[in-house]
């Protein structure tokens, strides 16, 4: 529900630990039928399921994804890190929504030292890569990029969780 999210501290201020417990399962396994969390978290599957659609419609959970293994799909694609720096007189939110229209574009942030942004890309090919450039300069505000090819992805946490394991609560009712 983007623009219409209340703001960061408001969201902040209305999570307690369980909704915490329940992003952290969440993180795990975001296929946890709402028995299962709600046993893990100490809840009625109803309310875990109202946490659920709370934390959905406030914008604090964006989305589900499906992690592949991207050796075993036939899938060709050329994975990629492009740093970028922009133009002095570019808007940051500009060139936030450009990205956002550009489908090759996986994960954009911004970051400090020499360059503006660091973009994750997946390309289908080659060519896609020289294209992406020439847009990203034409039509971004983007100055000057480095671009370099992701031979293989050594380590890829799967789950992010910010404190110790959730161990299970009692069930409140």
């Amino acid at each position: 529900m983007r623009g219409q999210r209340p703001d960061d501290a408001a969201i902040i201020a209305a999570m307690d630990a369980v909704d915490r417990d329940i992003l952290d399962a969440l993180r795990t396994d975001a296929r946890m039928s709402y028995r299962s969390l709600g046993a893990r978290v100490g809840l009625s599957a109803n309310a875990t399921a109202d946490r659920v659609r709370r934390l959905i419609a406030t914008g604090v959970i964006r989305g589900f994804v499906t992690l592949t293994d991207e050796t075993a799909t036939s899938d060709t694609r050329l994975d990629l890190i492009v740093d970028a720096r922009l133009r002095p007189d570019t808007d940051p939110e500009t060139f936030e929504a450009a990205l956002a229209r550009l489908p090759w574009i996986t994960e954009a942030v911004h970051v400090t030292g020499a360059w503006d942004y660091q973009l994750r890309v997946r390309v289908p090919n080659a060519a896609r890569i020289d294209e992406l450039i020439r847009v990203l300069k034409r039509e971004t505000g983007v100055e000057a990029t480095q671009t370099r090819l992701v031979l293989r992805t050594a380590a890829l946490a799967e789950t992010a969780t910010f404190g110790p394991p959730v161990a299970p609560r009692p069930q409140q009712r």
